[in-house]
């Protein structure tokens, strides 16, 4: 006969003691983080203080459950974890900062923070043995930090590219579906949710090079600044560019693209690309996102999923708690390896529409491939370098740019033999 006799003596694993939470920030992701907990009694975590900034602010929960000094949270040893989800970058890094030379355990969701500070942030947690996990702060609830660094930890990729920004896909969906222009298909995102009331972090490129960088350091080991990584956007796109795509069969979505090139080397660029239906970005639409990871020995892999939101991108907060509960820290394996060189030494193929003749002459094509007068439109190679020296005064001329997804070296000109396919989307 199996089974225990009634009185024999078992030991019963205990349940966890329950994470005692300090939450930074009380917006859209916090609220959801806030649910989530809410609806999981089982998770065992509970947020015991909550810091806001404004006290005028109306919330869903009674004022006498805030703070407004989260300083106060950092001094609080009785909390295990602190979660920040603010949208200021630099009081981000200051109680980020704070936290870890104090050997706590934190999880941010502030992309343009960890881009900013990664080098430092890494240091501090190996001086002060303090551990930093981010995965909300890429590609909301798609888990592609983790994959890189913990799955493709040790395995050479040939590329990481995706459309990593929910609010700038979403609009670009309403103008292909529904012919509508850029200044309505953006106020509809804005009244759902997906976009900010200043938009420019988005619709500019600044939230997906932010994300791009990020994952440069756990794909390929290199620490980048912002400022070294090509980002054009959306903001003067036009039914023109549209319809242009549609032509041949393609959508406009903006595209960030980590390259290893053939002569190892690595490149990072985020700007509009044309995408065909044979890419699986051509179906990711909306406020979703999608991941393409080319791995040497593994093949392609695709992740694809909600890019913003409170419950999507606080699911990422809960899972990076569930983390620490084992004690994951990221291993930043590549990091350790021989490095890679980082260049802009190459020439893309771009489409690019704006009646500024001195700015098509700064750019320096060395081959115009299409040009329509009537349409205002030039296709043709462009030095990556001119891209980024002038992609200000892109901007401000309300020039429309997107990449073909042809790229070569910079010193192959007119050898089309020299289209490096290795990294074209």
């Amino acid at each position: 006969m199996s089974g225990l006799l009634p009185n024999s003596s078992v030991s019963v694993p205990t349940a966890p003691a329950p994470l005692r939470i300090g939450l930074i920030g009380f917006g859209c992701v916090g609220q959801g983080l806030y649910d989530i907990l809410r609806r999981l009694p089982e998770f065992g975590a509970e947020v015991r203080r909550i810091a806001v900034k404004n006290p005028a602010k109306a919330r869903p929960l009674p004022a006498d459950q805030f703070t407004y000094h989260a300083d106060e949270l950092l001094a609080d040893p009785e909390l295990d974890v602190l979660v920040e989800v603010i949208d200021d970058a630099a009081e981000a890094f200051r109680l980020v900062s704070s936290a870890l030379r104090q050997g706590r355990r934190v999880v941010t969701a502030n992309k343009a923070m960890v881009a900013q500070h990664l080098p430092e942030l890494v240091a501090l947690q190996q001086h002060h043995g303090g551990t930093l996990l981010y995965e909300a702060a890429v590609c909301g609830s798609i888990p592609v930090i983790r994959t890189l660094d913990a799955y493709f930890g040790q395995e050479p990729l040939r590329s990481v590219s995706g459309i990593f920004n929910g609010s700038s896909n979403y609009v670009l969906t309403r103008m292909g579906s529904e012919g509508s222009d850029y200044a309505p298909a953006l106020a509809e995102a804005q009244a759902k949710g997906f976009a900010e009331t200043d938009p420019t972090l988005d619709m500019a490129a600044f939230d997906p090079r932010s994300k791009a960088v990020i994952l440069a350091a756990h794909a390929y080991g290199v620490l980048l600044s912002p400022e070294q990584v090509l980002n054009l956007g959306i903001e003067n796109v036009s039914a023109t560019d549209i319809a242009y795509a549609g032509l041949e069969g393609q959508k406009v979505k903006v595209v960030a693209g980590l390259y290893l090139l053939p002569d190892g080397q690595l490149t990072v660029l985020v700007t509009p690309q044309f995408v065909g239906p044979a890419s699986p970005l051509y179906a990711v639409d909306d406020e979703f996102n999608g991941v393409i990871i080319e791995a040497e020995f593994a093949g392609t892999q695709f992740l694809r999923g909600r890019g913003a939101g409170g419950h999507s991108t606080g699911s990422a907060v809960l899972a990076d708690l569930a983390a620490l509960r084992g004690d994951f820290r990221y291993a930043y394996a590549k990091l350790n390896a021989q490095p890679l060189t980082y260049t802009t030494d190459l020439e893309l193929e771009i489409y690019i529409r704006t009646d500024n003749e001195l700015l098509l002459d700064q750019l320096g094509f060395t081959d115009i491939t299409e040009e329509a007068d009537e349409d205002g439109y030039i296709v043709g190679y462009v030095p990556l370098c001119a891209l980024l020296q002038y992609r200000d005064a892109l901007r401000k001329a309300g020039a429309f740019v997107a990449r073909t997804g042809n790229v070569r070296p910079a010193t192959a000109h007119s050898d089309e033999s020299q289209v490096l396919e290795a990294v074209s989307c």
